[in-house]
């Protein structure tokens, strides 16, 4: 067993270069499946101990396959911003680019024979298979918009794109908050992409960004923005999807004659029933 691994009572053992390769392999695929993500994290999820991790890390990063970003603790944006790791272009195109010069090369000159809406009308062939695929998927999720984009992230996950969701819009984190009773709230869905298998070919052709946005936003059934891309220079593709507008939970009654500060709201999950929603919610008719 390598000493990376916790395992009390173990001396130390000499790790060979093609252990210590299959190591920090695992380590990269953790950091594309959860960056931005921090050291602990990483040592948790692989068991390694903390000096282990950051040889390996300090390794990767060494070799120009990941790097840190800062990202900071809180909404407020208080506090040192805390180290975060993520895959580097360099890490990216290590994952799997396959024949990416090829492909350019064949794109660009059908650009130059046939004009950019040849470019165009290749890109959109090949996401609506893509579509085609995913629709059944993301249909027997239900009508919850929330669970169709989980879906959509499995989905994503299983042909390289590593697919994640992540609700956003009411106070989360730090215990009890004090909030106005009758609050309206935004909530949205974050659809997240740590890998991207055409990222070289999206970075010369933005065609490919433009319709893989195309197909979230039919599948979904609602207007999709894109917040940042990897071919873009984003450590992530990031997907803004509307999920509506709800109300912040009223306060819990108080004794008139008991003097004290506003009553405090706990967090509380954003609600997964459409019904809830109002009718500000961005659907397309």
């Amino acid at each position: 067993m390598s000493p990376d691994v916790r395992t009390p009572g173990r001396t130390a053992q000499i790790v060979s270069p093609d252990s210590d390769e299959r190591t920090r392999d695992r380590v990269l695929s953790a950091v594309l499946e959860r960056g931005p993500v921090s050291a602990a994290e990483l040592g948790d999820r692989l068991g390694f101990t903390p000096a282990a991790m950051r040889r390996h890390l300090d390794a990767l990063s060494s070799d120009g396959l990941i790097e840190v970003k800062r990202v900071r603790g809180s909404a407020t944006g208080a506090g040192r911003p805390a180290r975060r790791y993520v895959l580097s272009r360099r890490g990216q195109s290590k994952m799997g680019n396959d024949y990416l010069d090829i492909a350019v090369a064949a794109l660009a000159r059908l650009g130059e024979a046939a004009g950019p809406e040849a470019i165009e009308e290749f890109a959109r062939t090949r996401f609506s298979g893509m579509e085609e695929r995913y629709r059944p998927i993301v249909e027997a999720a239900g009508p919850d918009l929330a669970d169709r984009a989980h879906a959509l992230a499995g989905a994503l996950t299983t042909d390289g794109f590593v697919g994640s969701t992540k609700t956003v819009g009411l106070p989360q984190g730090g215990g009890p908050r004090t909030v106005p009773a009758t609050r309206p709230v935004m909530l949205s869905v974050q659809l997240c992409q740590g890998h991207c298998p055409i990222q070289g070919l999206a970075s010369a052709f933005p065609a490919f960004c433009d319709q893989e946005t195309g197909v979230f936003a039919r599948l979904l059934g609602v207007d999709v923005r894109r917040l940042s891309t990897l071919a873009g220079g984003g450590h992530v593709c990031t997907t803004h999807i509307p999920l509506g507008r709800t109300t912040a939970a009223p306060a819990a009654p108080v004794d008139p004659d008991a003097p004290g500060p506003a009553q405090a709201v706990p967090d509380t999950a954003p609600p997964s029933n459409p019904a809830t929603l109002s009718i500000h919610q961005q659907g397309r008719p």
